[in-house]
């Protein structure tokens, strides 16, 4: 007999130049009993958590409490956080997956590889009563985006520059990996609990029966969790929905976060659920959401351009909801579709490149276990129905003759040019990278010899991406322009220590050019100051 001994591969190094790696933000549990690795610690110990000035004690670290954490599959989630240990009513045995787990599961399903998980808290019972739900919602918000206002509760200002006042999703700025950003218990928050108190809620009685033993039986009875409904949203739920989306894009609009992408499942509504002029969000979800303002009416004004709100080119919303194999263990066996649509955006980022769309029969083969969607799609023969309309503006899987798939690939945006995903994502490219390359910057001449390096390294980076398809125009001057001169610049820029590039693509699928104003300040960092 002997021992082999083999070592383990370290974990790979950040790469700030990344376009798919997620972040997913939100309530879940710690699993007991699972120290933290020494790798993990080496990770935690490096931003500063273990003995820097912003260090935590050994129980706030083993709790990975308000802890950003980058695992590479979803085994190591599973080692550290109990996302099945949910309860399903409060001091039941029973439990079920949290939003988090089941979004963090389907994202490495399609394709994901490396994802950022921050825990804000523990879960809540599935099934508590109305009262204290609603009660509930405004903090449980708050521990994702602090600036959150109502309850007892102020609104928590961003401090970028002091870690130690950082919560939820205001980790951000110290993360240069991730390019998504997910806040999977949005729809939990914001829905309403199964109805009637707790203790009314039917739960039917398991009979007791022998059965084959087998390792591909599921590990739970789900006939519980089948008579739960999936979150569902009234009329309040969907205006805080709203209002917490325009929160979070606001947040990313600073010029810290500005290539992160916002990635959110569209809730299910209620069946009494209906806007203004009663439109009811079942019967025509379109223009339900123009109604709450979430996605374009071209009857209203555009919004202004320093603060979109919902209606941003830096969201992706998906729909509908998805049966899958593994949904089994949330109620109602649907999973909400910003996982999925999460996991293919890494998946094609990796394949193909993140300016290319993740629509169509790419995203077939990561789609198999999709059986249903709640409610299914209905595109009919006309280009004027709601679905074909929704499509227009949100990420749609609806069935195909191979199977699902994801039908569109768009954001919200109300200029035409910002409608294609991959039209933003490119952005987010484009500034991490140039964010990456303006770092060794930092300490140069502010003068023509550095404004003429940095127009070369620019121009290489811009003729890397139209190689590679990034850009229509049958040359690479109509498919980019590169400006860093005194007209780009202001002699109060020149004396804040500011130097200003300008920069004009055309993506491939977009029919305008975006121009983008890269400014490198005096610490090093490029931030994207405008877009048009």
């Amino acid at each position: 007999m002997s021992l082999v001994f083999d070592t383990a591969a370290p974990p790979p190094a950040a790469d700030p130049r990344r376009a798919d790696v997620a972040c997913f933000v939100g309530h879940v549990g710690r699993r007991a009993g699972r120290p933290l690795s020494a790798a993990h610690r080496a990770q935690l110990d490096a931003a500063g958590w273990v003995q820097g000035p912003w260090r935590r004690g050994e129980d706030e670290l083993q709790s990975l409490l308000n802890l950003p954490l980058a695992l590479d599959s979803f085994s190591a989630f599973d080692e550290l956080y109990a996302w099945d240990r949910r309860p399903l009513r409060a001091g039941s045995s029973e439990t079920c997956a949290c939003p988090l787990g089941a979004a963090v599961r389907s994202f490495f399903a399609r394709g994901g590889r490396r994802a950022v998980v921050l825990r804000v808290g523990d879960p809540w019972p599935v099934v508590e009563t109305a009262a204290a739900h609603t009660a509930a919602r405004r903090e449980r918000i708050r521990r994702l985006l602090p600036e959150m206002s109502g309850g007892d509760s102020s609104p928590q200002l961003f401090a970028p520059h002091d870690p130690r006042l950082w919560q939820g999703a205001h980790h951000l700025a110290g993360l240069r990996e991730p390019s998504l950003l997910l806040l999977p218990d949005l729809p939990d928050i914001c829905g309403l609990p199964p109805p009637g108190p707790a203790a009314e809620v039917p739960m039917p009685a398991v009979p007791t029966a022998f059965v084959e033993c087998s390792t591909n039986e599921p590990r739970r009875d789900d006939s519980t969790l089948a008579r739960l409904p999936a979150p569902r949203l009234d009329d309040a739920g969907y205006a805080l929905w709203a209002e917490t989306l325009r929160l979070a894009r606001r947040l990313l609009a600073r010029r810290e976060l500005r290539e992160t992408l916002l990635v959110a499942a569209l809730p299910l509504p209620r069946p009494e659920t209906r806007g203004s002029s009663a439109v009811h969000a079942q019967v025509d979800m379109p223009a339900f959401l123009r109604a709450l303002d979430v996605i374009p009416d071209p009857f209203r004004p555009a919004p202004p351009a320093d603060d979109p709100g919902a209606r941003s080119a830096f969201l992706q919303l998906a729909w509908p909801w998805l049966a899958t194999r593994a949904a089994t263990d949330l109620p109602q066996g649907l999973e909400a579709p910003d996982g999925a649509l999460a996991g293919l955006i890494a998946a094609g980022a990796v394949a193909q490149g993140s300016f290319r769309s993740v629509a169509g029969d790419f995203s077939l083969p990561r789609l198999r276990d999709v059986g249903g969607t709640e409610p299914q799609p209905n595109w009919g023969a006309a280009e004027d129905t709601p679905d074909a309309l929704l499509a227009r503006h949100v990420c749609v899987f609806a069935p195909q003759p191979g199977g699902y798939a994801l039908q569109s690939d768009v954001t919200p945006s109300a200029d035409p040019a910002w409608r294609f995903g991959g039209a933003s994502r490119l952005m987010g490219s484009l500034l991490r990278t140039a964010r990456a390359a303006g770092d060794a910057l930092a300490f140069e001449l502010n003068g023509p010899a550095t404004w003429a390096q940095v127009r070369r390294s620019m121009e290489q980076l811009l003729e890397a991406f139209w190689r590679e398809g990034a850009f229509g125009g049958r040359n690479a001057d109509e498919a980019y322009a590169v400006r860093c001169d005194r007209q780009t610049m202001t002699q109060a820029d020149l004396d804040a220590g500011r130097l200003v590039v300008e920069i004009s693509v055309l993506p491939a699928a977009s029919i305008e050019r975006i121009t983008v104003v890269l400014a490198l300040n005096t610490a090093g960092a490029a931030a994207l100051r405008e877009a048009a």
